[in-house]
């Protein structure tokens, strides 16, 4: 127990701390500290386990679309619905796959083969690509690159080991996701009757309401990266038709999937982009990342915020304040979650204030805005 005195003029002010209180802080900080550790090494499981929610919560209306318009006795069969959802899913990704993977991969052969002879373009002085070069000072720069590329292509049995198990990682991450959205999916009407039954009498109005607003939230959450997905994938047509770069129909798919993904999906679509555009020139790829930078900032800090805005009824300064938030504690997932955490938090602040008296009913949870586009 600790004890602590201050003395005044007029009076002596005593503080007492048992050891109980000393001991629950501890435990507190300690439970704390075991707490975050936890979540740094979860954050990939619990990064799959978001995505295949969100996931969930965007095929929801396509799923109940489908359950109500199956044939004869079958109609309203939700395991169908969902299994007949997914088999449509799984073939448009086969089939992107089965289309994009041949041409990736005879350009990878080719890249490789003429490496050498870009390498010589590149220190040459007669070359476009050299004179290029050696007008913006960045010799020192392709000198590095060209070593590099050199000493891969000196490992390439190893960078294809190491790419190869990239690869079964990354389909892995993928079959994880599909098999909990579709789980997801299938329960997701028994969470909701479990929760329904577990909730008082007088309260289930009142908590289902709180519980549709939060749903329209993480739909409209959902909806808004869909739309800007789709957004991002047809203004890069515009860079890739002018350096006339190879398969920009499948490139736009590419970068529809990767627009998907909050925050890391603009940089893996780049990325992705400006290296098919390499196999067709530098110039084409440098051009193709510059457009990808600027239009990124553009969407980041204009078009993003307004579009949540809309479809999670949350304001621009929100919006971007809770991605800036939820990036900083928790990187990927904190940036994958934050706007729909701060939206659900939004509503149940807002409900607390009005049972409180402090807020007037037409101000507390109203209607979300309607979505941008269907889910």
């Amino acid at each position: 127990m600790g004890i602590f005195r201050r003395k005044t003029n007029t009076e002596t002010v005593e503080l007492t701390v048992s050891n109980v209180t000393v001991v629950r802080v501890l435990v507190l900080v300690i439970i704390s500290f075991i707490g975050f550790a936890a979540l740094q090494h979860a954050a990939h499981a619990l990064t799959l386990i978001f995505t295949a929610l969100f996931l969930a919560v965007a095929l929801n209306r396509p799923v109940m679309w489908i359950a109500g318009h199956l044939p004869g006795r079958r109609k309203g069969n939700r395991s169908l619905a969902v299994a007949t959802g997914f088999v449509i899913v799984v073939l448009f990704l086969a089939g992107f796959v089965a289309s994009l993977a041949p041409p990736l991969v005879n350009q990878t052969k080719n890249f490789i083969n003429a490496a050498p002879e870009l390498v010589e373009q590149v220190r040459s002085e007669n070359s476009d690509l050299g004179r290029f070069v050696r007008r913006y000072n960045l010799e020192e720069t392709t000198e590095k690159i060209s070593g590099e590329l050199s000493d891969r292509l000196h490992n390439a049995s190893g960078t294809a080991v190491s790419g190869i198990t990239k690869v079964s990682s990354s389909l892995f991450a993928t079959l994880t996701v599909l098999v909990l959205t579709y789980m997801m999916l299938l329960e997701g009407p028994r969470w909701m009757a479990l929760m329904r039954r577990l909730t008082p009498d007088d309260q289930e109005s009142h908590v289902e309401e709180l519980l549709s607003e939060m749903y329209k939230v993480v739909t409209g959450f959902v909806n808004g990266q869909v739309l800007l997905a789709a957004i991002a994938a047809v203004l890069i047509l515009v860079p890739l038709f002018i350096f006339n770069v190879s398969y920009p129909l499948a490139l736009m798919v590419v970068v529809f999937i990767c627009g998907l993904i909050p925050m890391v999906g603009h940089t893996i679509g780049a990325i992705i982009v400006s290296t098919v555009a390499l196999f067709t020139s530098p110039i084409s790829a440098v051009g193709v990342l510059v457009y990808y930078i600027v239009y990124q900032q553009i969407e980041n800090y204009a078009v993003q915020p307004k579009i949540q805005a809309n479809s999670t009824n949350m304001s621009p300064l929100l919006v971007f304040s809770s991605v800036v938030v939820g990036v900083s504690f928790g990187g990927l997932l904190g940036g994958l979650v934050a706007i729909p955490v701060a939206g659900c938090i939004r509503i149940i602040l807002l409900d607390y204030l009005e049972a409180r008296g402090l807020l007037a009913p037409e101000e507390a949870v109203k209607p979300t805005a309607k979505s941008t586009t269907s889910a």
